[in-house]
């Protein structure tokens, strides 16, 4: 019976273990890699390339590979390295503000994000402002106000007119109250729900937010536009510019277009002519935007361009005239089960005013969560053992409870007790501001949730997946340097005898194609590089004394370099004394050109020296193959193809 008892415990056991590893995608030794977590390591390094099988299945090797290395790592006690210890410590706590939120509520925000980002908004708005020392009455009567309006418009009144006339915004009187088309995040989250539940030419009822009551006017909905890059030439108005000021700004904007049209390059003209102190350096370019950030006309004409390095004829705001050239259009795309575009909303949220919705949600989940519980004490005690300690009086507080070991509340692994309580009592004792306007049940709710919140945040690997994931794998990622720096690149690098073991055996592999010694030589700009060359040309000898006296204008290098790596314009019959033509660098202005001291047109074979540096490389992925090899040995590497094909 014993025996019978035993094999069927076995068998059990033998099952679990098989349904357990039937999970995996594939596992290595006794460890296992789920499917989940290889998908989202290739979603995130995979964003330009189609899913296919093949291309699954090359990632899987590599993943397979980055795993095993870790592992090693691991084995080495790696991870308990100071330095190790330190960074990720420094990097969990970089990142886990943006976890201290209700997973449930930010898909949620995510979600409504994403559909609200399809469509673009057309609004205008009216404002009654409340001060912050208002009053209460002084608020009723800014409510009435608003009411008021509201019901004018209701009744047909023309909601533009009311908004010049009424309305404490500053540019209304200029602009009708009208704000132009946005998009989601544009605004305060409070206010773009407003926006985002009127239906078009409806008026909403009075919102109010922190500054004031506000009307808002839905115009008009369209698809949305999308984001767009820009370069711009400003033209900006003097402070109270006269009619006669602006016009002379647009006929020196309308010359300035007809040049352009003409065939003037843009960035010189920026660079000449444009006012905008952040962008003129840069040929005029602009940061990437969408809707809803600059004035309705300066976007309207950006996103009236058909196509990129179209340009715009000069366009009046209230800063002067702009002339508008697209250089690049980013459509809307939203698919709402591609992760990495999820993340990318997930990270605006999080250093959005969103995350309040979500961190409210979060503190009425953390208590369920980490098994919060309070004890029971005596109330009236308690109150006057903290007030005491309020009032400064400690040795009363201590003596009123006897006990600072009595537990008030407490988490899964931890208890809160009274002395940490008056710990807290004692800290905040002189803050105004905590203190006012809080009774002694109040100030302990508010000690309760920082608790809560702190207990969360340092347990956040046991409730939250995506930290947990994103944490392991910055260590993995330190790991896999730290490693691969003992066991490769310091060994590859530093290994001489191995290395020319490896240089002699390999010999045919590293040949000189036609080459030549040659200076190099990269100018600031092309005229410094064309006045260079009379320079070098008169006395190449002292090219060095030249470069030092350039004040950084120059920078070269000499060496031999094959034919194939000299920078030139076109194909060049190359010659000693050779001095090539200026190839321009377009990023940065910048020029380069050669200066040949010595040809060699026939293939030959490099020396040691030569080949140093193809060397150690290929010497590294030598011994990188052969502990790879020697790592499936020791953790023997099993693909399910069942869970593979599902992917």
């Amino acid at each position: 019976m014993k025996s019978f008892i035993k094999a069927w415990l076995l068998i059990i056991a033998t099952g679990v273990s098989l349904q357990a590893a039937a999970q995996n995608l594939f596992t290595y030794g006794t460890h296992g890699v789920k499917q989940e977590e290889f998908l989202k390591a290739y979603s995130k390094n995979n964003t330009d390339t189609k899913p296919t099988e093949q291309s699954y299945r090359d990632y899987l090797n590599l993943y397979i590979r980055f795993k095993l290395k870790v592992q090693a790592a691991l084995d080495l006690h790696l991870d308990t390295l100071p330095g190790q210890v330190a960074e990720l410590k420094n990097f969990r706590g970089q990142i886990a503000e943006g976890y201290m939120n209700d997973e449930a509520s930010i898909n949620a925000l995510i979600d409504e994000a994403m559909d609200r980002s399809t469509k673009d908004i057309q609004v205008s708005h009216l404002f009654i402002a409340v001060p912050k020392t208002a009053s209460a009455q002084e608020v009723e009567k800014a409510r009435l106000r608003a009411e008021d309006l509201f019901s004018r418009i209701q009744k047909g009144e023309d909601f533009g007119r009311l908004a010049a006339e009424y309305s404490e915004d500053p540019e209304a009187k200029n602009n009708k109250g009208q704000l132009g088309y946005i998009t989601t995040f544009v605004l305060p989250y409070d206010i773009e729900n407003v926006v985002y539940s009127i239906p078009t030419g409806a008026v909403s009822k009075p919102f109010k937010s922190s500054i004031g009551f506000h009307l808002f006017k839905k115009t008009a909905e369209r698809k949305a536009l999308g984001r767009i890059r820009v370069a711009q030439i400003l033209l900006n108005f003097p402070p109270d510019a006269s009619t006669q000021q602006k016009e002379a700004i647009k006929e020196r904007a309308d010359s300035i277009y007809k040049a352009l049209k003409g065939g003037a390059d843009f960035k010189n003209m920026a660079l000449q002519f444009s006012n905008d102190n952040i962008s003129y350096q840069n040929g005029g370019e602009m940061q990437e935007f969408g809707v809803g950030r600059y004035e309705p006309a300066f976007e309207s004409m950006a996103f009236s361009l058909k196509q990129d390095e179209e340009i715009g004829a000069p366009v009046a705001t209230s800063y002067g005239y702009h002339i508008i050239k697209r250089l690049r259009l980013i459509p809307v795309t939203v698919n709402k089960t591609n992760i990495a575009e999820r993340d990318n909303y997930r990270q605006v949220i999080s250093a959005n005013d969103r995350v309040v919705v979500s961190r409210a949600a979060l503190l009425k989940k953390i208590q369920q969560q980490t098994g919060y519980k309070k004890f029971p004490y005596n109330q009236a005690a308690f109150e006057a053992i903290t007030q005491n300690a309020l009032e400064g009086k400690p040795k009363l507080a201590k003596q009123a409870i006897g006990d600072n070991s009595q537990p008030l509340f407490g988490f899964r692994n931890k208890n809160i007790t009274m002395g940490d309580w008056l710990n807290y009592v004692d800290a905040i004792k002189g803050i105004e501001t905590l203190r006012n306007g809080n009774t002694t049940i109040q100030l302990l709710e508010k000690y309760t949730e920082a608790t809560a919140l702190e207990y969360y945040r340092d347990h956040l690997e046991e409730y939250n997946k995506d930290f947990a994931y994103q944490l392991r794998e910055f260590k993995e990622g330190n790991l896999l340097f730290e490693v691969m720096q003992r066991k490769i690149w310091d060994v590859a690098s530093l290994d001489t005898t191995g290395l020319q073991q490896y240089y002699k055996a390999h010999k045919n592999n590293y040949w000189w194609e036609a080459s030549a010694d040659a200076l190099i030589v990269t100018a600031t700009t092309d005229s410094i590089a064309t006045a260079a060359k009379a320079r070098f040309a008169a006395d190449i000898s002292n090219w060095k004394k030249i470069l030092d006296i350039s004040d950084g204008t120059l920078q070269g290098d000499s060496g031999r370099f094959e034919l194939g790596q000299l920078p030139v314009i076109e194909r060049t019959a190359f010659t000693p004394g050779l001095m090539t033509a200026n190839v321009k660098n377009e990023t940065d202005n910048s020029a380069t050109f050669c200066y040949i001291l010595k040809v060699y047109n026939n293939r030959e074979p490099r020396s040691f020296q030569d080949a140093r540096g193809f060397v150690i490389n290929d010497y590294q992925t030598y011994l990188e193959e052969k502990w790879v090899s020697e790592l499936k040995k020791k953790y023997p590497v099993l693909i399910n193809e069942a869970v593979f094909r599902k992917l």
